[in-house]
């Protein structure tokens, strides 16, 4: 059962057959006291049609219907209708449990924390939220039950309550998209999202975040010892680090759609790929022809740097 909102897996037989009363074992089920004689009396009583049974094929465990089981066995019948599930022991008990929260006798809070207990054992890669809608307990509950059960067990990443797989640290997936940012600025937001392991629109705030000088993860989402946040951004963007300086470039129309501004991006980029190799780079020129090239480029890029200052200077004024 990989989708943890499915209500009725693929598996599960549509038809219901006809099966002796004797061929059905006990259910696995969450309840402390698996049959409350005086609600299966009542059904007994009803004179109404029951549903049939949800029943584990492989096992022949009832997995919803233990009530109305006991109440044909009192009706007198020899048979009882079931539909089949054909998945495993782990799903069948899910299924258990979360027909036992949408009808019928309740399960109590206890039943229902014991049986989020053992699924967060079996389905650990389900998110909080969904174990929480098949159990009827709040997400906020499920995951003090996670830290209890297996603390420090968490796995990377965990199945949604529509499907999706999403970091089990939203922080974590925040940080590693950050990273991938900071390295190559002009990547799109789906090959930054597909690396870090979230959702395009969690890259394009990372994005925004760090262009406005902000810490990549949110205050309510960071860890103790969370990455600290990036250089604050003044009006000009000077003194920050020169790759979330081409973050922020990055977003500008008037550069992105002109040549010479992409020209200008990809040169920046350029720049700052080779920073992180600076070391490297360093070593491998040799020391007679160090200075002139080092000091060549810090020229050319000292006169673009008061050509623009000149420029902006001037738009000033006018």
């Amino acid at each position: 059962m990989d989708d943890p909102t499915a209500r009725h897996p693929v598996q599960q037989t549509p038809h219901f057959a006809e099966v002796p009363v004797g061929e059905l074992l006990d259910a696995d089920s969450p309840r402390t006291v698996p049959v409350d004689e005086s609600h299966a009396q009542a059904l007994a009583n009803s004179g109404r049609t029951l549903p049939p049974l949800l029943v584990h094929r492989p096992t022949m465990r009832v997995i919803d219907g233990t009530h109305r089981l006991r109440a044909a066995v009192l009706r007198g019948r020899d048979t009882v209708a079931v539909t089949y599930f054909d998945g495993s022991p782990e799903d069948a008990f899910v299924l258990s449990v979360e027909a036992n929260i949408s009808h019928g006798l309740p399960l109590t809070l206890a039943e229902r924390t014991a049986a989020a207990s053992r699924i967060l054992r079996s389905h650990p890669d389900w998110s909080d939220r969904g174990i929480a809608g098949r159990t009827g307990l709040a997400a906020k509950t499920v995951g003090a039950l996670r830290r209890r059960e297996a603390p420090g067990h968490d796995p990377p990443s965990r199945v949604g309550r529509d499907g999706r797989v999403r970091p089990a640290d939203p922080a974590r997936g925040r940080e590693a998209a950050a990273r991938l940012l900071a390295g190559r600025p002009t990547a799109s937001l789906r090959q930054i999202a597909r690396e870090a392991g979230i959702a395009p629109s969690t890259v394009r705030d990372v994005r925004r975040r760090i262009g406005e000088g902000e810490d990549p993860v949110p205050a309510g989402q960071r860890r103790s010892g969370n990455t600290p946040a990036p250089a604050p951004v003044t009006a000009r963007g000077r003194g920050q680090p020169l790759a979330a300086l081409v973050t922020g470039l990055c977003k500008d129309p008037l550069l992105r759609l002109s040549e010479a501004g992409r020209l200008l991006l990809r040169m920046l980029d350029l720049q700052a790929g080779g920073l992180r190799l600076r070391d490297r780079i360093v070593a491998a020129v040799p020391p007679y022809r160090a200075e002139t090239a080092a000091a060549q480029c810090a020229r050319d890029w000292q006169e673009l740097s008061e050509e623009l200052g000149r420029r902006a200077s001037a738009d000033a004024r006018d």
